[in-house]
């Protein structure tokens, strides 16, 4: 499966979500196409658009 990145992720979205993990604000880096949350040290992907919140979908920093 092919990871499609999107910059265009809707900012009231970004807003409201938080690590699934710690439930701390997360970081959106556009060039990356993913959500960081620092206090987990996990890049969570954006797919096609998409959040993807699930910790086994995550990377570790």
């Amino acid at each position: 499966m092919t990871e499609t990145q999107d910059k265009s992720v809707d900012p009231w979205l970004l807003s409201i979500l938080v690590c699934p993990v710690t439930r701390t604000p997360l970081r959106h880096d556009a060039a990356a196409g993913e959500l960081i949350s620092e206090a987990a040290s996990l890049a969570f992907p954006i797919r096609d658009g998409v959040p993807v919140m699930l910790v086994e979908a995550a990377r570790p920093l």
